[in-house]
């Protein structure tokens, strides 16, 4: 079945001086997708504030969260949510998960691990917390309870930015993380979910994945990334492997309304991938 797609302007997530401009990205591929099919969640205007969380601008993400919530819940099939920065995911995988409950494994196309807490987290961004989230750990109102995706059932794909505070977790609890050329070769990618168990699965894709010479308008351009072409090969044989249970493309920041169509191209052929 085709998907909806929920677009949510999220920006809150970000602290980079680019953050708005996920907004803008947001927006940008919304214009190229269906309307009759396309939901937008609206995303408060003000920034919030981190109350006492750790988090920045915390009290607008768990506003976020509940509207998505709220939306994801009446869909009849998956959603491919289109961010905005990476913090749409969590609601978006919690859906997918209270659906398909034990049986959900989350591949994590992203140059950043996002395994941060409030406690471990430098920049207070919930962007780089929230695939640790997503796992049921971090910050009160975010950390998923039901719904959760353990670590055992998460794959980092193309991952090559990590900090110390990731990379000590990543070792001692054993997290599944594959290089650019690992995913490029796309059986190591599918050898790996399998090893989780799962049958089914949710593709969070970052953007900057992507090598920056693949797109201009990259939040965090980070280099030695994917081809927009091993990216799509690799999520078409997960598609062909097991059940999708959703995606999320984040992450787009073009810098005009001219570099935004100069990238949808690129964009729309993942969307190809992930839906056709």
């Amino acid at each position: 079945m085709s998907p909806t797609y929920v677009v949510v302007p999220q920006w809150q997530g970000s602290v980079s001086t680019r953050a708005m401009r996920l907004s803008d990205g947001a927006e940008a591929i919304r214009g190229d997708l269906p309307a009759s099919v396309t939901r937008l969640v609206d995303v408060p205007s003000e920034a919030g504030d981190a109350q006492g969380s750790g988090v920045h601008r915390y009290s607008a993400l768990l506003t976020v969260r509940e509207r998505m919530s709220t939306a994801l819940d009446t869909l009849p099939d998956w959603a491919l949510t289109i961010g905005g920065d990476c913090g749409v995911s969590l609601a978006a995988v919690e859906s997918a998960s209270l659906r398909h409950p034990e049986d959900l494994a989350v591949v994590w196309f992203d140059a950043h691990a996002d395994l941060h807490t409030p406690e471990s987290s430098i920049s207070g961004a919930f962007t780089g917390m929230v695939l640790r989230a997503i796992t049921g750990e971090g910050a009160d109102g975010l950390a998923l309870g039901p719904g959760a995706v353990p670590l055992e059932r998460v794959v980092l794909a193309g991952t090559r930015d990590l900090d110390p505070a990731e990379d000590v977790l990543i070792a001692e609890r054993g997290v599944a993380s594959l290089t650019t050329d690992a995913v490029a070769s796309v059986d190591a990618l599918v050898d790996a979910v399998r090893a989780t168990g799962a049958s089914r699965v949710y593709l969070h894709i970052d953007l900057d994945v992507l090598d920056p010479a693949e797109l201009q308008g990259l939040a965090n351009p980070l280099p030695f990334g994917l081809s927009v072409q091993a990216l799509s090969a690799a999520i078409i044989e997960l598609r062909a492997q097991f059940g999708l249970a959703g995606a999320t493309i984040a992450g787009f920041a073009p810098s005009s309304p001219d570099a935004a169509g100069d990238d949808l191209s690129a964009i729309l052929r993942l969307i190809g991938a992930l839906t056709r």
